[in-house]
């Protein structure tokens, strides 16, 4: 299946090299500045372009790994006929599409991507959806050439499963920055933090979240607590965030 792949990001940078490794045949990378796809178009061996009106017209797959407010801009300005498109993206319904081609679905891989980190995609679920069977197939065979791992799920549930993801991975980096200042604050190393970041990423493989929670929060104790939030009071945001969470973890264990 004649691939051209669109974007030049994260996620289409890792994506690209993953079905290239897998022998796929991608022919064309569009980017929007010839930097960035003639990069990328050489580390997947193929042709590259920067104008909308120059796609391969050879292809029978048109893959967006673009942002969420490029699919419609880029799908309107495209000669799609009636080849088979799809997204990328975690939070968009299926059927935006829908205007452009016949034949359209979604390609979403459930992971956290850097252009210049390489990662593994057999471990990588990817999530499909397809408005025909015949798609859906075609999306699965695609899938399955990366992934051990391939799930059909329909719009509403890949919504909730990119907010699920927002959670675990982009709110819990997001506390790894915090606990990198303070530790900043008093010259300590963050390193020292890092066993405990791996026992807790291991418990949860094997546990439910909630059965295995730790901390001051879970044991109410509210001296532990106070002292926590007075060491916070020049940082007033991460003193209410604090607040919130402990007050939710303790609502979740009555």
């Amino acid at each position: 299946m004649r691939i051209v792949l669109f974007g030049t990001g994260n996620l289409a940078t890792r994506l690209g090299i993953a079905l290239r490794a897998k022998n796929a045949d991608i022919v064309q990378v569009y980017g929007r500045t010839c930097s960035g796809a003639s990069i990328l178009a050489e580390k997947l061996g193929c042709s590259f372009s920067t104008s909308l009106k120059e796609i391969d017209t050879s292809a029978e797959l048109l893959i967006l790994a673009v942002s969420d407010e490029a699919i419609a801009e880029i799908a309107s300005n495209i000669p799609v006929g009636n080849r088979l498109i799809v997204h990328t993206a975690g939070s968009i319904e299926m059927d935006v599409l829908a205007p452009y081609s016949d034949n359209y679905g979604v390609f979403y891989p459930l992971q956290t991507l850097s252009r210049d980190r390489e990662v593994d995609f057999s471990h990588v679920p990817v999530c499909i959806e397809a408005n025909h069977s015949f798609n859906l197939e075609k999306l699965n065979q695609l899938a399955s050439l990366l992934s051990d791992t391939v799930v059909r799920i329909d719009s509403d549930q890949r919504r909730q499963l990119h907010l699920a993801a927002v959670f675990v991975c982009n709110f819990v980096n997001h506390f790894y920055s915090i606990g990198e200042q303070l530790m900043l604050e008093q010259q300590l190393d963050f390193d020292l933090l890092k066993p405990i970041i791996q026992e807790t990423a291991a418990k949860v493989l094997q546990h439910s979240p909630q059965s295995v929670q730790t901390g001051p929060a879970v044991r109410d104790d509210k001296t532990v607590m106070n002292q926590h939030l007075k060491m916070l009071s020049d940082h007033p945001e991460w003193q209410n965030l604090y607040s919130l969470i402990s007050k939710n973890i303790k609502y979740l264990h009555p």
